[in-house]
């Protein structure tokens, strides 16, 4: 493989990094600078609404990497200083500071940021949940007995109903939803997770528009939703989503979509690539254009963009798989399970809370789901190769 020189890589968590660690295993030994706004050494977020948020971790435990890991990889770290310009035909970024890196080659892992409600930052006690400082910020406000409003049924919104629910607090989950995750995982699962909520505690007031949050003092007292209802709060948190965060990027020269859209190959435009959550590619398994926001896909990706920027020429066509663990309740899925699908047990039994099922659109399996049942899941994994054509594993050079 060929190296490109000095690497820029703006976005120090998962998929930059492994990004960054996958260059070094498959041979550069060029310059390699990780610009990153955070100033933490780069952590995990899936632990930040579950294991940290509840206290059960404390956040060095959520460290991707040890200082000494960091420090063999042999790069530069930018940190605590944002991108704020990219000149994708020059690849040259632009910090804050006013910096100016150049480089051979760019990899843009900016990832999400979350959307707010209107009139939420001028309220003390209102939270978001996407970062480290984020998650510690809420665990300071969820003591026993507090009365939490959560906005959004979505998988971020029920995690952290249900983690609040587990420390004693008054949780209410509000959402646009029938129930929670539908837009995911359809009506069968998203129903007997609306009854799980319900029988740890959790009150659903689901399927209806939030109006407005009211406060009194600079304060959040409540919630409104547009049916005229008014749910009491000491603290809430807007789950809402979040978008590719691209802002910086305008009038880079890159295309922006539905985040940085990329070929087959996560190529944005030449010796520049995307990766984890910010990219949309071209998925040439589907034939359709696809962005995913889950952690397996942060570095699955990463080993393509990697092999790619040293000369290779892969398409990245990854079946898709995220979890998410709700109370005792894990949950796996493969592939593109929604709600428009068909869906059929295959295995295991839903009223025993242990089960396998399979989604099919137009006759055609589309996702895998496991409820407690990851193993079975796993081997109905295999109904999707064929569709779904997933790239061979990498090895070094």
């Amino acid at each position: 493989m060929t190296s490109p020189g000095h690497v820029v890589i703006v976005g120090a968590s998962a998929a930059g990094l492994s990004t960054g660690e996958a260059l070094r295993r498959l041979g550069h030994e060029g310059r390699l600078t990780l610009v990153d706004a955070e100033t933490h050494l780069p952590y995990d977020r899936p632990p930040l609404s579950k294991q940290v948020l509840a206290g059960v971790w404390e956040p060095a435990r959520a460290q991707l990497r040890t200082a000494a890991q960091l420090d063999a990889l042999a790069a530069e770290f930018v940190r605590g200083e944002p991108a704020v310009a990219l000149d994708a035909a020059e690849r040259t970024v632009t910090t804050a500071s006013g910096r100016v890196l150049r480089a051979d080659a760019v990899v843009v892992a900016t990832g999400l940021t979350p959307y707010r409600l209107p009139g939420q930052d001028g309220l003390a006690g209102v939270h978001v949940l996407r970062g480290l400082d984020d998650a510690l910020a809420l665990r300071a406000r969820l003591i026993p007995g507090t009365r939490l409003v959560v906005v959004g049924e979505g998988v971020l919104g029920a995690e952290l109903a249900a983690t609040a629910r587990t420390m004693g607090l008054q949780v209410t989950l509000a959402g646009m939803g029938q129930t929670p995750l539908r837009e995911q995982l359809g009506d069968m699962v998203g129903g007997l997770l609306a009854r799980t909520h319900t029988e740890h505690g959790v009150q659903l007031r689901l399927g209806v528009a939030v109006a407005e949050l009211t406060g009194m003092g600079g304060r959040v007292t409540g919630v409104r939703l547009a049916t005229g209802e008014s749910l009491p709060a000491d603290a809430v948190v807007v789950a809402i989503g979040s978008r590719p965060a691209t802002g910086w990027l305008t009038g880079s020269g890159l295309t922006l979509g539905d985040g940085v859209e990329c070929d087959a190959r996560c190529r944005a435009v030449e010796g520049v690539y995307a990766v984890g959550d910010v990219a949309s590619f071209e998925h040439s398994g589907l034939g359709r254009r696809l962005r995913l926001e889950n952690r397996t896909n942060a570095t699955e990706q990463a080993q393509v963009v990697a092999a790619n920027l040293l000369g290779a020429d892969r398409p990245y066509t990854p079946i898709p798989y995220f979890w998410t663990d709700q109370y005792d309740i894990k949950i796996q899925a493969h592939g593109l399970p929604s709600p428009a699908a068909e869906v059929t047990i295959a295995e295991g039994d839903p009223e025993q809370h242990r089960f396998a099922a399979v989604y099919r659109e137009g006759g055609q399996v589309t996702g895998v789901l496991g409820w407690n049942m990851p193993k079975q899941a796993r081997l109905l994994r295999q109904q999707l190769l064929g569709t779904w054509q997933p790239t061979p594993p990498l090895t070094p050079a």
